[in-house]
């Protein structure tokens, strides 16, 4: 199939020797009323219903999924069907019609159908996961649309509540139709010769939401049919995941992959028992490759019917070229949900990771630490922000990838994460869960370290030793991104560890009685300090002179009174030039850590030794400090999202344009596809704009970190 690309520098203009692509003419929505949505397939304003949420998503998918342009679908397209039995015939509505490449939109141009209901509420619990047989009924709904040999060329259905995923094939023989079983669609227009297995047809890379609806489905099905517990269900995933990046990783472009399954394979006993096996001894190749990862004990215990459900779900995903932000939000919702502990893990909300790597711009030559990194938020936000500017730098945002451009971006990446990508956490659970993130993300382990952060140099956790010829203090990390656990209720009480901050902020502060400024007290020293107390002392300490810091802190550091707080103060001012303060409203870590906290995201640069010497002095000139107040950040406390409003009560809605690769005839052709959306009314986004502005006007104070490179503090 002939491709043709678009020039990037006018997306409306096809390169030399190139066919013109076709303009999209959607109608355009400006305003939507309360309970409408733009419809996806026709552009127009539509009643959102639980039905039409399931159908939206589909819709997008498949376009940027299977490249199947809007123009070539329709909702509710009537189709006629005969009552069983008898010469009588109905009119039934298929939910999304989808006709041949270009043609009129009639039946006998009709190719699949989709019928979509609404998701089933499922409150805490995790819905158990249907196999065909149990679908019968919904399945004999889909095979009337589809027709029998009266309608020849539909061939493809699809059934969906947005937890069960049923695919039926129609094969018309001599002695009519018949219905057979499907793991999915065919990518392409049919397949490779007689080879229906999916590592021998093009991978599809994965629309974001359709990825983690995927990954929960998985999870569930380990869960809900297995029985498993959730966190066993959660790592058992997570091996098939890693074993399903190192299958690409060694067999791209051979056809030879072990991480497949054919479109019929997994609907019997002998097709599940070689899916097993082909995976299984895989995931012992995994183990060997990675023994720092995974321990000879490790194992995949799922039955051969769950197991051939996971491999059919993912595998006809190209995750190697998958947008990196669609894998993130993937991974990270499933992490999160399985991995929040008790001990002041709040991981951090996406907006607020997202707006901290853009306020603080990480360069392909800096090295980059989270030394309390969870479920690895910030390292793969700083991953994401890097594509995304060599993007930018090459005029092609917002355009698909080429395959050379996938390929080049993923070295990149592979190259940063293994040479400048660094976290650190005590949670070992939480080490594995950020490796294998950044394996998902950048075809690499990283440098993820099992270690004390608050001890580091020392510790007795295995990390510590590597991590000390990677990270030593003060020499190698240019820019420092992390949310520390928080909370007086889970104190540092350990000498051995407070020890090293004694010279710092692990003192006993009172007021001059003159002054009435902060005091050290000469006659005691607390036995137990707060951690995000000392992670401020710890966060200075281990950036390079002229290094950026980006810290979330409860506002009570930044605001309260007393002495202790405000000594901690003194000693950021001293020690660093404040670059940023935005505070983030209450909703931020109600949604995602269920607590009521206001927190303020702190930017620093670290001084040199002679800045520091300055302000002791007083000889330190006054300089401008950005500040913002963030009170929406695009969802309210129940999590729904929030939409920007007119005046009069209207949602607000934009125009998006987006590059997709889309099927125009016998062409696949990349062209900008017009689709109208609700505004999220999110502030975070803003205040990054309004940041990068404000340093237009107003350069970073202090010296330049390049020319203090390697001095000491």
């Amino acid at each position: 199939m002939e491709e043709l690309t678009l020039d990037p520098e006018n997306p409306q203009r096809p390169e030399k020797g190139a066919e013109p692509a076709a303009a999209d003419t959607q109608p355009q929505v400006t305003t939507l009323e309360e309970g409408q949505v733009v419809d996806y397939i026709s552009g127009t304003a539509i009643k959102e219903t639980p039905k039409e949420k399931v159908r939206q998503r589909i819709a997008r998918a498949l376009v940027h999924e299977h490249g199947i342009d809007p123009h070539d679908m329709a909702r509710d397209f009537p189709v006629t069907v005969s009552e069983e039995g008898a010469s009588r015939k109905r009119t039934k509505k298929a939910d999304i019609a989808i006709f041949e490449s270009g043609a009129k939109h009639n039946t006998a141009n009709l190719l699949r159908v989709v019928v979509c209901k609404p998701e089933p509420k499922r409150g805490k619990n995790v819905v158990k996961i249907r196999e065909p047989k149990q679908a019968e009924k919904d399945l004999a709904d889909l095979e009337e649309l589809m027709g029998n040999e009266d309608r020849p060329r539909c061939v493809d259905g699809m059934w969906t509540d947005g937890v069960d995923f049923f695919f039926r094939k129609k094969v018309v023989g001599d002695f009519g139709a018949r219905f057979e079983d499907r793991s999915d669609w065919e990518v392409a227009d049919g397949t490779i010769g007689s080879r229906t297995v999916a590592s021998h047809q093009r991978l599809r890379q994965a629309d974001p939401e359709m990825l983690k609806i995927a990954f929960q489905r998985c999870h569930n099905y380990i869960h809900g049919n297995e029985g498993m517990p959730k966190d066993a269900a959660f790592w058992q995933f997570l091996y098939l995941l890693f074993a399903k990046m190192y299958d690409e990783r060694i067999t791209r472009g051979t056809g030879r992959g072990r991480f497949r399954t054919g479109l019929k394979e997994m609907f019997d006993d002998d097709g599940r028992a070689a899916i097993s096996t082909r995976v299984k001894g895989l995931f012992e190749d995994v183990k060997t490759e990675y023994k720092g990862v995974f321990k000879a004990s490790d194992e995949i215990t799922l039955s051969d019917r769950a197991l051939a459900f996971i491999v059919s779900e993912i595998a006809p995903y190209d995750l190697t070229g998958t947008d990196v932000d669609a894998k993130g939000i993937a991974y990270q919702e499933l992490v999160g949900t399985n991995l929040r502990g008790d001990r002041g893990q709040y991981f951090t909300p996406r907006g607020a990771v997202n707006l901290m790597v853009e306020m603080l711009d990480p360069q392909e030559d800096e090295t980059v630490l989270d030394p309390t990194c969870g479920t690895g938020g910030f390292l793969q936000a700083t991953l994401k922000h890097l594509r995304d500017s060599w993007k930018k730098d090459a005029g092609t945002f917002g355009f698909p990838d080429t395959e050379e451009e996938r390929v080049r971006y993923a070295d990149r990446l592979k190259e940063y994460a293994e040479k400048h990508l660094m976290g650190a956490d005590f949670d070992p659970f939480l080490v594995r869960a950020t490796t294998m993130a950044i394996m998902t993300l950048a075809q690499t382990t990283g440098n993820v370290f099992h270690m004390d952060s608050l001890a580091f140099p020392r510790g007795h956790l295995p990390g510590v030793e590597q991590a000390q010829e990677k990270i030593k203090f003060g020499e190698k990390v240019d820019v420092l991104l992390t949310n520390p656990p928080f909370g007086a209720d889970i104190p540092v009480s350990d000498e051995s560890v407070l020890s090293s901050f004694r010279n710092g902020i692990a003192k006993s502060w009172g007021r001059d009685p003159v002054t009435g400024e902060p005091r050290e007290s000469l006659t005691s020293r607390p036995s137990s300090m707060a951690p995000e107390q000392l992670f401020i002392q710890r966060a200075i300490e281990w950036v390079k002179p002229g290094g950026r810091i980006g810290i979330v802190l409860p506002n009570g550091i930044l605001s309260n009174p007393g002495p202790t707080d405000e000594a901690i103060r003194r000693y950021i001012l001293e020690n660093c030039w404040v670059l940023a303060s935005v505070e983030l409203p209450v909703e931020t870590f109600v949604v995602d850590a269920n607590v009521n906290i206001l927190t303020t995201l702190l930017f620093l640069k670290r001084k040199t030794g002679q800045e520091v010497q300055n302000h002791r002095m007083g000889t330190e000139k006054p300089y401008p400090v950005f500040m913002a107040v963030a009170e929406k950040v695009g969802f309210d406390r129940r999590g729904n999202d929030l939409f920007k409003r007119e005046p009069n009560g209207e949602f607000v809605v934009e125009t998006e344009i987006v590059m997709e690769r889309l099927r125009i005839g016998d062409k696949v052709v990349t062209r900008p596809l017009k689709r109208s959306k609700k505004v999220i009314d999110n502030d975070l986004p803003v205040i990054a704009e309004r940041y990068r502005e404000f340093r237009a006007k107003h350069p970073v104070p202090g010296v330049d970190p390049r020319k203090v490179a390697g001095a000491s503090a």
